[in-house]
């Protein structure tokens, strides 16, 4: 027979990664990688030009091979970096389902990379406009993007590390404050 405790105890989650959070990084951030990817290859030359406002408000006419080379290389790291956390999350909840704290530490491993990987690519980008940083009624639409984009996937991976929307209060149970 077993206690009423035991019975009223919900079993833990099968995924480290509730539904919230693969909808934001399992889908989310693949198709908005590969959608910037086929965009750059769409039209190199305005994604090069929308990167950040022009000193004579005027690019020059044609771009150069190193800048073409430059938007492409960029454009494909992002996908790879779509593509390696759909692939990552999906073999860690299929693959793992029965051992949520393994999931959870692959999972913690990946967005922490990424979570490093957000707050650099946003500081660098704001650092290297220099004083166009403040000037946003200059930025292209790409540059706004980037800046709202990843927002959007930095707000959730720092949710995910405070464990917001997870379920470590049931496993660890409530945070008990020391002092």
């Amino acid at each position: 027979m077993k206690s009423a405790q035991a019975q009223a105890t919900p079993p833990p989650p099968s995924s480290a990664l509730p539904t919230f959070y693969w909808l934001v990084f399992g889908v989310y951030e693949p198709l908005l990688t590969l959608c910037g990817f086929m965009g750059v290859l769409a039209d190199p030359k305005q994604a090069f030009e929308q990167q950040a406002p022009w000193p004579s408000n005027t690019p020059p006419e044609k771009m150069s091979s190193a800048a073409y080379v430059c938007i492409l290389q960029l454009a494909n790291v992002g996908a790879l970096c779509g593509l390696i956390n759909l692939f990552v999350l999906q073999a860690c909840r299929k693959h793992l389902f029965a051992q949520p704290a393994l999931q959870e530490t692959i999972v913690g491993a990946l967005l922490s990379a990424l979570l490093i990987g957000d707050i650099a690519h946003l500081t660098i980008t704001l650092w290297a406009l220099g004083e166009s940083r403040w000037e946003v009624s200059k930025w292209g639409g790409l540059l706004w993007v980037t800046i709202v984009s990843g927002l959007s996937l930095m707000v959730p991976r720092i949710a995910w590390h405070l464990g917001i929307g997870r379920y470590v209060d049931r496993r660890d149970g409530q945070f008990v404050r020391r002092g």
